[in-house]
């Protein structure tokens, strides 16, 4: 097994370099320039603006310098990629918060979309299993059929639109203002118990989660629907019936742990999702999280802050194929690594 995940490792890490080099290609062929800005006030006058415009021009010639962009595209890569490996230096950035280092400013975030994310997967997960085995126990009765309908219903449903009709219904100026409007942080922390603050930021999650959730909750109960029929037609299923197991001995114990090999298939693509936000949804209830700031390293072509962005998305999603392959053994013993 050891050796087995060591040559996965080695595999990743060559998978994470080419994705880091096209990554770097598209940014530097794509249009648009961090280093270019607008920078004649109206009122400076002639002398004001040409001085201004010299001493920008200096900035942005140690900025240009610094980032290697008037070297060919690979020069730069190869600069960014000896100071990342060598040096654990991933660049400052160079638009969004100019001169900060990247990794601060991912660090910053990172908290704020985890505990969103996080609560939406266990909530997916909960929900989705449980419709999923319910489905495939009771397969084309009337509920499983209501609840079929209701969930790809749900699943087809864009998710702005179910934020920005939930947020006019159901949030502050809407015709039920249950909750609030934007942010995860509570309106105030004076003169209240630790109860009332834990309940506040409760409230902020609750709409923003389920916009995170429900069409993972609606995708995942098909695959577990699905998952959980091809194994309750398996031999031992029916033998263990025979031997007048219980049902639910029957669905949990012998049917539910081999259908798990999809859902740990699924997990794979979970860990980036829990660290890159939501751009949508973090932008409509105003949550400072890694959508956010993806989004404006995006539009401001910050380079460093989007070479750090990809690294971190795409060592995760390594990661998490490496540990859902992991997991597999713990799913279903008769698989092993020794034939891999």
């Amino acid at each position: 097994m050891l050796e087995y995940i060591l040559k996965r490792l080695a595999m990743a890490c060559a998978t994470l370099f080419v994705i880091m080099f096209v990554s770097y290609m598209l940014i530097r062929l794509a249009p648009g320039d961090p280093t270019k800005s607008s920078f004649f006030g109206g009122d400076q006058g002639a002398a004001g603006a040409m001085s201004a415009e010299k001493g920008a021009f200096r900035k942005n010639k140690s900025l240009r310098d610094k980032l290697h962009l008037d070297d060919p595209p690979v020069v730069g890569f190869a600069y960014w990629f000896a100071a990342a490996l060598f040096h654990g230096d991933l660049g400052d950035s160079a638009a969004v918060d100019k001169g900060r280092p990247v990794v601060d400013l991912i660090l910053e975030r990172l908290p704020v979309t985890l505990s969103l994310n996080i609560c939406a997967v266990i909530l997916v997960y909960l929900v989705a299993v449980q419709i999923g085995i319910y489905s495939a126990v009771n397969k084309s009765k009337t509920l499983d059929n209501s609840v079929t309908f209701l969930l790809f219903f749900l699943y087809s449903l864009m998710d702005a639109w179910v934020a920005l009709l939930l947020q006019a219904s159901f949030c502050e100026g809407g015709w039920l203002p249950i909750f609030p409007l934007k942010g995860l942080e509570p309106s105030t922390t004076w003169d209240v118990s630790t109860w009332a603050i834990m309940f506040d930021t409760a409230k902020h999650y609750v709409i923003p989660v389920f916009c995170l959730s429900y069409a993972g909750i609606a995708g995942i109960s098909r695959y577990a629907r699905s998952s959980m029929l091809d194994v309750m037609g398996q031999e031992y299923v029916r033998t263990a019936r025979a031997k007048g197991l219980s049902e639910r001995v029957v669905v949990f114990k012998h049917a539910f742990r081999n259908a798990l090999i999809i859902l740990i298939t699924l997990f794979a693509g979970l860990l980036p999702g829990l660290v890159a936000g939501s751009i949508i949804i973090e932008y409509i209830f105003n949550i400072p999280g890694m959508g956010s700031l993806s989004m404006m390293a995006l539009s401001s072509r910050d380079i460093p802050l989007l070479m750090a962005l990809f690294a971190f998305g795409g060592g995760l999603t390594l990661s998490g194929i490496l540990l859902s392959d992991l997991l597999y053994v713990v799913a279903d013993p008769r698989i092993s690594f020794k034939s891999r």
